[in-house]
């Protein structure tokens, strides 16, 4: 299944690294960039988040929240977030639903590693409708940022 632009965003409720429910309703009202990544500690993971840490002012200044989902668990994404100093949301999505729901799970990764998130990118806007939607097939690629930003500017 894929979403694309103008669906409802599946609803999810995830684990984060402080052990704390978090769902996506708790974020109506504003603005929400839903970033998949495959594995965290990996060189192309940790590239990605770095950079959306880097850039969280303009993030903030654009009134959207950012929510990272990888398969690991709480334990590992908790170490993750502490050792690069991300300053948003990881969530665990271990049983690998929500990655489901929304498109972005490989049936086989590598290393005959099955069931890991696809890197991928969603904009849902303050009414839970996806504004943005990019599933990438190669864990290699980021996603399109200047595209997500201008797709928030829009909401704005």
């Amino acid at each position: 299944m894929s979403l694309t632009i103008g669906d409802k965003a599946p609803s999810f409720i995830l684990k984060n690294t402080e052990k704390q429910d978090i769902a996506l309703s708790d974020y109506a009202g504003k603005n929400v960039v839903i970033l998949f990544f495959p594995l965290a500690f990996s060189g192309t993971c940790t590239t990605e988040l770095c950079s959306v840490r880097d850039t969280q002012a303009d993030y903030d200044h654009l009134n959207a929240e950012i929510l990272a989902i990888s398969v690991d668990s709480l334990f590992t994404l908790g170490k993750f977030k502490s050792i690069e100093g991300y300053n948003f949301q990881l969530l665990s999505d271990w049983n690998k639903e929500t990655a489901l729901a929304y498109g972005a799970l490989y049936d086989e990764f590598v290393f005959g590693m099955k069931g890991v998130a696809k890197r991928s990118a969603f904009v849902v806007d303050k009414d839970g409708i996806i504004r943005y939607a990019e599933v990438l097939e190669s864990a290699g690629d980021l996603p399109n940022f200047a595209a997500i930003n201008e797709t928030l500017k829009a909401l704005a």
